[in-house]
């Protein structure tokens, strides 16, 4: 066997996670501790969102020590933020030559085990991955499905297994893929979800060929017969698709969206009742709770995929699974971070107020989610408070990140949330050039706080007012991006509420 195998049944197989509170490696867990594994793990002591998962299944993270790695345990995964030549329970491990893989490896190996789908794609990975596996669970689907972060339908967690798998075993395994340095190719897929091609983690992919290329080699990995769903209103996702369709002769592919023909043709319909309505040329018309029309084409690629595997599985596509895939998208209503509604409140002036969470920290997904926001929530006045994150993200879409922001009424920008990965001295720009970018577009509706405390003082003291006649529904306040300013919207929260 080799280091980056797991064996088909895990049932009483102690495998240690190291940085066992990562989104993914947590979810990775619940997987194998569906499957009956022994798990231990270790982290650092700061308390995330993931030790509630931990907790719920009963373990608890140990801090790292040599004295984690005991003779009975089997396998080691390890989280890419940690060093095998640093990491004390890695070290260990090595020396008592235990097999180690990284997560991403781990991940390919689960997928070895199972009829396994792969979803990709710049943006949308994890909302479409969470629409799937809602989709899946109302069709009873004998499936595991794995996104990147917490999942309200999936029960608040990142993974979902079907009431069917305990009677027909982890038939179907589904999971969010990730292109960063090409973690996606350890992973065997038999379909493939692509939602979008454009040029990101510049530190990687220096250029948008590099990225594209990243993505076809992945499509490449489909076995003779294999789909590639993908969709049709990406000029990157078209583009890779017709790439890796020429040279190989042998997939099949999907598209679905406005510009698809088929099935999957897409139709936006009204907006009302709190629901977005659209219609799939072959299929028939749907709902959505969640606002955007990226929301909507995600829900078309969720609804693709399970046509594919009922059909994979011998099950007809008819009225009553129909049913169960309109069902299915009104239950969903996001997960952690995407778009997630992280509280409502009445101001001092009487005003209601909404507060939204959301990862988006790309410009196409700032102006697309804002884009969904102005739609669905017509009548109020949009805050949204942006931190950048990476410095070479930031220097190689400046120009991009300065326009994104057009249907947000009024915009605060922080400075940069740096990775670790990147040293500050090696770029020229800060979240102040970023702000000065964004000023020659939005003039005085953009701003700039340094500290989190200041944002939320001068927010709260505009929340005292009223939002204006032109917003008879009040406001809506975004903290948007990959870094910590969700803090802002936790701070004027907190002051609403004393204020009760």
């Amino acid at each position: 066997m080799s280091e980056h195998s797991l064996p088909r049944d895990v049932r009483g197989v102690h495998i240690h996670f190291v940085g066992i509170k990562g989104t993914g490696m947590a979810a990775l867990v619940e997987i194998m501790h569906s499957r009956g594994a022994v798990i231990t793990g270790s982290d650092v002591p700061e308390r995330f969102y993931t030790d509630e998962i931990l907790e719920k299944l009963g373990l608890a993270a140990c801090t790292f020590s040599e004295s984690n790695i005991t003779d009975a345990v089997q396998y080691v995964i390890y989280s890419s933020a940690y060093n095998p030549d640093t990491n004390p329970d890695l070290i260990a491990a090595r020396r008592r030559n235990i097999p180690c893989m990284l997560y991403t490896q781990a991940l390919g190996a689960l997928s070895q085990t199972a009829f396994s789908c792969g979803i990709c794609g710049v943006h949308g990975k994890t909302t479409t991955t969470g629409l799937t596996g809602t989709l899946l669970k109302e069709l009873h689907f004998p499936a595991q499905v794995l996104a990147g972060s917490v999942i309200a339908s999936f029960g608040n967690s990142c993974t979902m297994t079907s009431d069917t798998c305990a009677e027909n075993g982890h038939k179907y395994f589904v999971a969010e893929t990730c292109e960063y340095q090409r973690h996606f190719m350890s992973f065997y897929p038999q379909k493939i979800i692509l939602t979008s091609v454009e040029s990101d983690h510049q530190d990687y992919y220096p250029t948008y060929n590099d990225i594209r290329d990243a993505f076809i080699d992945y499509i490449c990995r489909l076995p003779a017969g294999g789909e590639l769903i993908y969709c049709a209103d990406d000029a990157g996702a078209v583009e890779t698709a017709a790439i890796a369709k020429e040279r190989r002769h042998d997939i099949v592919c999907t598209a679905y969206g406005e510009q698809a023909s088929g099935s999957f043709r897409l139709s936006f319909g009204q907006i009302k009742d709190g629901l977005q309505f659209f219609t799939l040329q072959g299929l028939g018309e749907f709902a959505l709770c969640v606002p955007g029309r990226h929301m909507v084409r995600n829900a078309c690629a969720a609804i693709a995929l399970c046509c594919s595997l009922l059909q994979q599985e011998g099950r007809a596509v008819d009225g009553a699974s129909l049913n169960c895939l309109k069902e299915g998208l009104l239950r969903f209503t996001g997960g952690r971070r995407r778009s997630e509604i992280v509280g409502r409140a009445v101001t001092p002036a009487g005003e209601s107020v909404i507060f939204i969470d959301d990862y988006g920290h790309h410009p196409t997904a700032i102006r697309t989610t804002l884009a969904g926001y102005r739609e669905f929530y017509r009548g109020r006045k949009i805050i949204v408070d942006f931190m950048a994150h990476t410095y070479s993200r930031t220097q190689a879409l400046m120009d991009e990140f300065a326009a994104s922001f057009n249907d947000a009424d009024e915009i605060i920008l922080h400075k940069i949330y740096s990775s670790a990965r990147e040293n500050a001295a090696d770029f020229t720009v800060t979240g102040r050039t970023l702000f000065e970018h964004a000023q020659k577009n939005y003039g005085s509706r953009v701003r700039y706080f340094d500290d989190f405390a200041g944002a939320a003082q001068a927010l709260e003291k505009e929340l005292a007012c009223s939002a204006g006649p032109e917003y008879p529904d009040g406001y809506l306040v975004v903290t948007m991006g990959a870094g910590d300013n969700w803090k802002v919207a936790s701070q004027i929260l907190k002051t609403l509420e004393e204020q009760k």
